[in-house]
């Protein structure tokens, strides 16, 4: 795993959708159309709160100038991975072609590809690969304790 510090892992994994709160979460085709003022909307939100950190975390997510800013990142791709093979499992045919990258011309999932550290490649083959309610099946006890 990536020597990284905790705390600035998990602020820029939890900073980095807080302003689709006063921007929403656009789609593709929405982003064809409306520009989101992103740094206007975190210096409101967060330039004067007591944590001046926060601030600085959330633009070193944006441009990707920390280990931690990477390393957060991926866990946000590995994230929208999960959700896909989710949506693969419960039978929707759209999120099969997007998992698979059968719709992009590399045929690689654009969310694995992206992803940057060593650690995030190897989960997400890993999760590409398994069986998605694999994790349960050897944990199964038919025993109380």
């Amino acid at each position: 795993m990536e020597q990284i510090d905790p705390y600035k892992t998990v602020m820029a994994a939890l900073l980095h959708d807080v302003k689709e709160v006063r921007s929403g979460d656009h789609n593709y085709v929405h982003k064809k159309y409306i520009k989101v003022f992103e740094d206007e909307i975190s210096k409101d939100q967060l330039g004067d709160l007591p944590f001046s950190d926060l601030l600085t975390i959330d633009q070193e997510y944006e441009a990707r100038q920390s280990k931690e800013a990477v390393v957060a990142k991926d866990a946000d791709l590995l994230d929208q991975i999960l959700l896909l093979k989710e949506y693969v499992h419960q039978g929707n045919k759209e999120a099969e072609i997007w998992l698979s990258g059968k719709g992009n011309q590399e045929k690689e999932n654009v969310q694995f590809r992206s992803l940057k550290t060593e650690s995030a490649k190897k989960l997400g083959k890993q999760i590409l690969d398994g069986n998605l309610s694999e994790w349960w099946e050897n944990i199964w006890t038919n025993n109380n304790r």
